[in-house]
């Protein structure tokens, strides 16, 4: 076994004390040489998502940070901690997903193979300069890309090849996805386009609908337009969806879309009916970009749904074999459809910076921040 194993290396921990304190911290820790289907991995990028923005920095009230002792420290509001119970007092790993070289390999064939190569993988605890894996789980990537490509070749790209498969199995013809100027957003842009589904984009600012339509977007209505809903029912008429992805979550909007898509299906309608259609319409939320209630106002007749959709439980359902032929998608196409974009590219030490938290944590649609926990490192 070629051993590139340095012994220890440095990751990224978030804990939660029982006292109402954040601490994120680098701590330094063993690095075990790989079992014999495993890979060690250099990591080069990891992004954050807003999924790793949860678990890094819970509920913590980041307006309150501090920087000492090579720790950064926050307080979480007393009436969050509830929700924080199951993580109290564990300093925990944080990071998705990520990509790098492979320094090390165990003695099977199929790791051996990967010796060398630049790997994407998914996993956590991807915020740290080592990271082993198995080899059946890495993504070995194409000859020209780099770290920086692969590194979020997982999550927002399975996601939203994850939203038109779902709109496939359950006999929908056309999506709707909010926050769509987002980077996930551009690449369902992307895969529609590319696909022949229809789409509509529904956004938060004039801005950000320019950001879609430069790249070739149809349908974008602005939720902060004052015609917003006879924009939404109208792009809902032109394209038949019944389906919508959420990332905001709370507040009105996903009542709003429901009763759109009634809207637009009466438009239709030759018969009356006091029940509503009967054409189901169905809102999933993936995103908590608003953590306020979800407002419906019962305005969709009866035929409807509102549930939760996430990545992980969809690949489980869909089983290896079909979830190999996403990821083999997304290597294909690494460089064009699912092309991801950086604001900045930050180290370990840097993604503990108070002022640099406060950049990335404004979750801002279009911006995007690159942890390469290696930067720096000769």
């Amino acid at each position: 076994m070629a051993n590139g194993n340095p012994g220890s290396g440095l990751q990224l921990r978030s804990l939660i004390k029982a006292g109402g304190e954040l601490e994120l911290s680098l701590a330094k820790v063993d690095i075990p040489d790989p079992a014999p289907d495993e890979v060690l991995i250099r990591i080069e990028g990891s992004p954050i998502n807003p999924s790793d923005l949860g678990l890094l920095l819970g509920a913590a009230d980041m307006s309150t940070a501090k920087a000492a002792s090579g720790a950064v420290t926050a307080k979480v509001p007393e009436a969050f901690m509830r929700a924080m119970a199951g993580r109290l007092d564990q300093s925990m790993p944080v990071g998705n997903e990520g990509a790098g070289t492979v320094v090390a390999a165990g003695s099977d064939p199929a790791a051996q193979a990967l010796l060398g190569k630049l790997v994407a993988g998914i996993g956590g605890a991807m915020y740290a300069q080592y990271r082993t894996l198995k080899a059946a789980d890495v993504l070995p990537l194409p000859a020209g890309a780099t770290a920086a490509d692969g590194a979020s070749c997982f999550v927002n790209p399975l996601t939203a090849l994850g939203m038109v498969e779902t709109m496939r199995r359950e006999g929908h013809t056309a999506l709707v996805h909010t926050a769509a100027a987002s980077n996930l957003g551009q690449m369902l842009n992307r895969i529609c386009l590319k696909d022949g589904v229809a789409l509509v984009n529904v956004v938060r600012s004039r801005e950000q609908a320019h950001i879609l339509t430069d790249i070739g977007a149809t349908h974008v209505v602005d939720s902060t337009s004052p015609t917003f809903l006879d924009d939404l029912t109208k792009a809902l008429i032109d394209t038949g969806a019944t389906l919508a992805f959420d990332a905001i979550g709370g507040g009105k909007l996903a009542g709003q879309l429901l009763g759109a898509m009634e809207a637009a299906i009466n438009q239709r309608a030759t018969v009356y009916s006091r029940y509503g259609s009967s054409v189901h319409k169905q809102v999933y939320i993936y995103g908590g970009l608003d953590t306020s209630p979800s407002v419906l106002a019962r305005s969709y007749g009866m035929a409807w749904g509102l549930g939760g959709w996430l990545l992980m439980p969809f690949l489980v359902k869909i089983g290896a074999a079909e979830g190999q032929k996403l990821r083999q998608r997304v290597a294909d196409e690494l460089k064009t459809t699912f092309a991801s974009h950086y604001t900045a590219e930050i180290s370990l030490a840097e993604a503990l910076q108070p002022e640099i938290i406060a950049a990335y944590n404004k979750r801002a649609t279009g911006e995007k921040y690159l942890i390469n926990p290696n930067k720096g490192v000769a």
